[in-house]
């Protein structure tokens, strides 16, 4: 050794960085800490979003309708209906989820089927059903159906905790190219692949050998070919994502008006409400490209604030799916995270140029109901799955109870109060799945 002393700064520094790193460990380590990212990373998700539908679709609205708040406020309805959706979805039971899946994906396969003869075309894709002042996407409601019914059907056939791979073939399997073929006819490429998405995630979390992954993903490859080679406006797309800048006044605008809203944000952006681009250059601001108006007028520390808050919901989703030892839980989560963390990831590729544009919103920041709902339940599910974690429900027991359920008693609602204490306390878990 050397007979040089350490500087007592190097010393003192060194000392403390090891003191934050054991103090974030245990942090880290504490029974709710995936409850309370999940629901702390959500709350941001959605107030930035509100803020920047606000923003991003302030001039167009005014323009079309005369009412600068229009899509803010129907986007504020759909956050004021998602909340409770969210909430009640965290304090209901295993069981409840369970059963929903199958009812959820007949329901969706009978939305995707009606969008065939009855659903409005734009933009190329065929999602949405129009009844009344209602706009309906039932390819939304699929994803989390696909997830609930296929982890249950896994989780079914579980033995002793452990999932045997070979059950994906009948009915998951089948089910899930029925779903994907429906959208397919829907012209919707960007819903299939999310889907692919979670499909590919149950086949992660039960051990599929390489070789079906490989002939899966071949299937998946060719069919992305096909559909991109039978349809004329996505052969543009490609065309224009290869060459963006060549294309910037066709098949390359969006993308490069995108890029330009990006790269006009410096460091630190704009300032809120100053974008320039969102004055009818960027189409779709609101929904599609928000992330680029996010660039504009927050900056690289707002997408990376953005990216952050993905990233650490990704991070307790599986941490849920890894410290709980229940299949369907497990199935479930690890779905769940490959959904929502999946379809930021191919968005916000889609606007850095990274990826083809697919038309797919950014999960909780992005303008749209049909979108929202389903995404606040699969948050509230995993907020459910995570007072299941080890410790949590002593946990939850000493922190008393909540906002909710002290307004609840102030009222005298004492029934609805127990009842709300009973949902929240998790029953003990077994390795064995009936």
């Amino acid at each position: 050794m050397s007979d040089v002393p350490i500087a007592p700064g190097r010393a003192d520094a060194g000392s403390w960085r090891r003191e934050r790193l054991s103090a974030l460990g245990e942090l880290l380590n504490r029974p709710l800490t995936s409850y309370y990212l999940v629901l702390g990373c959500s709350a941001l998700l959605l107030a930035l979003g509100l803020m920047m539908v606000l923003s991003a679709s302030s001039i167009e609205a005014l323009q079309k309708t005369g009412n600068p708040f229009y899509w803010f406020l129907k986007q504020s309805l759909s956050v004021g209906l998602g909340i409770p959706v969210m909430w009640i979805c965290s304090r209901l039971p295993q069981r409840f989820f369970r059963l929903a899946g199958y009812p959820l994906m007949a329901l969706s396969i009978i939305g995707l089927i009606m969008v065939i003869f009855i659903g409005e075309t734009e933009l190329g894709a065929q999602r949405w059903i129009y009844i009344g002042g209602l706009t309906i996407q039932p390819s939304e409601p699929a994803k989390l159906g696909l997830v609930l019914w296929g982890a249950d059907l896994l989780a079914r056939k579980a033995k002793g905790g452990l999932i045997e791979w070979r059950q994906l073939l009948i009915p998951l399997m089948p089910g899930t190219a029925i779903l994907a073929v429906m959208v397919m006819l829907g012209r919707d490429l960007g819903t299939t692949l999310v889907l692919m998405l979670i499909f590919l995630a149950l086949l992660w979390v039960v051990g599929a050998p390489l070789r079906l992954f490989s002939g899966i993903l071949g299937v998946a490859a060719l069919a992305t070919v096909i559909m991109i080679s039978v349809e004329g406006y996505r052969s543009a797309r490609i065309e224009g994502w290869l060459d963006v800048w060549g294309n910037a006044q066709g098949s390359g605008y969006q993308a490069a008006q995108g890029q330009i809203a990006m790269g006009s944000g410096g460091w630190f952006g704009l300032g809120l409400g100053s974008s320039r681009q969102k004055w009818s250059w960027v189409p779709h601001a609101e929904s599609d490209f928000i992330f680029s108006i996010i660039g504009e007028e927050l900056g690289l520390m707002g997408t990376l604030l953005v990216v952050a808050l993905f990233g650490l919901l990704g991070y307790a989703g599986l941490r849920v799916a890894s410290r709980v030892k229940d299949p369907f839980i497990r199935l479930a989560a690890s779905a769940a995270v490959a959904w929502i963390a999946g379809q930021a990831i191919v968005n916000i590729g889609a606007v850095i140029g990274v990826l083809p544009i697919t038309g797919i919103p950014l999960p909780l920041v992005s303008y749209g109901g049909s979108a929202l709902l389903p995404t606040l339940a699969a948050l509230g599910m995993l907020l459910s799955f995570a007072k299941r974690e080890p410790g949590a429900a002593a946990a939850l027991a000493a922190r008393g109870p909540g906002p909710a359920a002290r307004a609840l008693s102030w009222l005298g609602l004492g029934r609805t109060l127990a009842m709300i204490r009973r949902t929240e306390r998790p029953r003990p878990t077994s390795r064995h799945v009936e």
